[in-house]
């Protein structure tokens, strides 16, 4: 009867996973599970004057939030800034990580060091970095009109420009790094060998570097998407409360209005709108890889 100490083919004895796998389920059930399965329940209960709700089960949280169209606004206004953000990190991010598997460690060490040390510094500070640069009397309006290119200067900040500008240079650094770590596993060789055949540099790149790196992209998109829809500090210090998103909205219905069952439902609608545009995300990268592989 095979028992705890059992042995397999070879004298091998057979551990079983648990124990390596219970601190990884220990904190995403502490960290992600719970505080969901928190807000969801939640988002069922009546809300409440002198307490953060009753424990009356109705529906008319999602009532409101699903017939309000300016809620519905606010969110693509969140999925579009997320989407946006995806999309010029990978662009601004690709050459990058690129460039940085492919020259000497030294060198390599050093690009490491000045990618990776704006995260040794908060966000807030970061944002008020770009508030000095963005502002209407900032260096770079500044700059514009002693130039004489444009007197009245740029409107750079307050709106979806000054926030796209902050979460972009914010989450760069995750994209090079997912990327970097896949271009590292494509043999270098194999751009050569295709010039060999007689393929052009650009039609290498694509036909073999590109997909090989697709897995990638996959993670760093979905890394820097995830991010940016929950991003909260850079809205505020860079929107300056004029570019509404769905997370500064939830923080105003349970600071402001009291209302925590109504933040909790419109916190579970972002999260379920986000679900939906990753899971839309895998299904098309599935797609491209299996078209690559086969």
């Amino acid at each position: 009867m095979d028992g705890p100490g059992a042995r397999g083919n070879g004298g091998v004895r057979r551990r079983r996973p648990w124990p390596l796998v219970a601190p990884a389920v220990a904190l995403v059930v502490v960290f992600f599970v719970l505080p969901y399965t928190n807000l969801l329940v939640m988002s069922f209960f009546t809300p409440a004057r002198t307490r953060p709700y009753d424990p009356v089960l109705t529906l008319s949280n999602y009532t409101s939030v699903l017939t309000d169209s300016f809620q519905w606004w606010i969110l693509w206004r969140t999925l579009k800034l997320g989407l946006l953000t995806t999309l010029f990190t990978l662009l601004l991010g690709y050459p990058l990580a690129y460039h940085l598997v492919r020259v000497s460690r030294r060198v390599k060490a050093i690009l490491l060091v000045l990618l990776i040390s704006p995260l040794l510094v908060g966000v807030v500070i970061r944002s008020f970095g770009w508030m000095a640069l963005l502002a209407d009397n900032g260096l770079i309006n500044s700059l514009v009109r002693y130039g004489g290119l444009v007197p009245q200067g740029w409107k750079l900040m307050y709106n979806e420009l000054g926030v796209l500008v902050g979460t972009v240079h914010v989450y760069l650094p995750f994209m090079v790094l997912s990327l970097s770590g896949t271009l590292e596993t494509i043999p270098p060789d194999l751009v050569p060998a295709a010039r060999s055949l007689g393929a052009s540099k650009s039609r290498a790149f694509w036909r073999v570097v590109f997909p090989l790196s697709l897995p990638g992209v996959f993670a760093g998109c979905l890394l820097v998407f995830v991010l940016a829809v929950s991003s909260y500090v850079i809205p505020v210090l860079l929107g300056g409360f004029k570019v509404l998103t769905t997370p500064l909205l939830v923080v105003q219905t349970a600071i402001d209005v009291h209302n925590w069952p109504g933040a909790a439902s419109q916190a579970m609608m972002l999260f379920a709108a986000s679900l939906a545009c990753i899971a839309l995300w895998v299904k098309v990268m599935n797609r491209a890889m299996r078209g690559l592989s086969g």
